[in-house]
Formats: C-alpha cells, sequence, structure tokens
C-alpha cells in the first residue's frame, strides 16, 4: 500500500485543516516544528492510538520527521489500525527549504538531529575500535560491526542506532509532555 504524501507546498496550503504530528525526539522537534504540530516520537505512537483515532475526527492528519522516512513508518502503522494518515515528503527538511517557519518553543533545550547523533556515535565507535585495535587486534570487530550496521542501514532504511539513542533521556519526552499532547488531541 502506498502512503499518501503532501509536499511542502501543499501541507502549507492546508495547514489549518491538519493535525500535525511530528515523530521526531522531542530534542529534535524543539530544534524547530511545523506551526502547530504536536510531538509524538515514533516509539511512543501505540500508546497515541485513542488520541490519534479521536483526532481524525476533526481532520486528516500529516505526519512529520525529519526527512519522511520515519513519517511513513508512522502512516504504515497508524494504517495497520485502521487510521489513514499522510506523510510530508521531505519532512521539515523540505518544509524550511521551501522557506516555510518553524517554531522553537521558547527556552527549550535542544538536542541534535538523530542523524548528527548517529554519525557521531558511529564515528566513536569505529575510531575506538581502530585505535584499541592497535594494542589488540580483535578489537578492529568492533569497526567492522558499526560498518556492517551502516551498509544494513542503508539497504533497509531503517537505523538500529538511531532506535537506541532515541531511548537516551535527552530523547525522550517527558511524561508529563506526552500526556499533555494526548490529551489535547482528544479535547
Amino acid at each position: 500500500m502506498t502512503t499518501p504524501a503532501l509536499t511542502a507546498e501543499q501541507a502549507r496550503a492546508q495547514l489549518d485543516e491538519l493535525t500535525v504530528i511530528d515523530v521526531r525526539t522531542p530534542g529534535e522537534y524543539a530544534s524547530g516544528h511545523l506551526p502547530g504540530a504536536h510531538n509524538i516520537p515514533l516509539d511512543h505512537l501505540d500508546a497515541a492510538l485513542p488520541a490519534l483515532r479521536t483526532a481524525t475526527g476533526r481532520g486528516r492528519l500529516l505526519m512529520v520527521c525529519a526527512s519522511g522516512t520515519r513519517s511513513a513508518r508512522a502512516c504504515e502503522a497508524l494504517a495497520g489500525h485502521g487510521i489513514a494518515a499522510a506523510t510530508l515528503t521531505g519532512g521539515t527538511t523540505a518544509w524550511i527549504a521551501s522557506g516555510h517557519d518553524v517554531h522553537r518553543p521558547a527556552g527549550a533545550r535542544t538536542a541534535w538531529a538523530m542523524e548528527r547523533q548517529v554519525r557521531l556515535a558511529a564515528g566513536s565507535l569505529v575510531l575506538a575500535g581502530l585505535l584499541a585495535g592497535r594494542r589488540r587486534p580483535a578489537a578492529r570487530l568492533l569497526s567492522a560491526g558499526v560498518a556492517g550496521g551502516l551498509v544494513f542501514s542503508a539497504l533497509t532504511d531503517t537505523c538500529g542506532m538511531a532506535r537506541v539513542l532515541a531511548k537516551l533521556p535527552h530523547n525522550r519526552p517527558r511524561a508529563a509532555d506526552l500526556e499533555a499532547t494526548l490529551a489535547s488531541l482528544t479535547d
């Protein structure tokens, strides 16, 4: 099944009619999100199903992430539960490139984008494996494992390292924030 998609221009024209759900981590969301977007990280989508079902009664859902990959996965997961949603083609990256404004909460602590976090973690692990491999050759297997993981990630368009990094405290929503988001969707 093909996930319905809207371009940045189409989404901008329909923004008042859409309920926008940003599935990035709270840190990524705080770095800039579409006006009126609600933050429900991808790994919390199942808990949000009742609220999202209610929100569809008021209008269409638009799922958003940085590039469109996670939001497309969210749309597929929602479709499996009978909830229709569209994805923003190119995500917030395309939105910003089109010259549209993003909102940033005042005083919010912004975390690095997930892609940047993955690059830092992968690069650090490869470097550590190579350096440790000078004394213990078996340590080079760490570098080989990360390289294999990156190849697998590219071939499957998934990222296990991003899933692990999303569980770090700075990438997790506070329970009160998630509860407030879900409550606002059911009002």
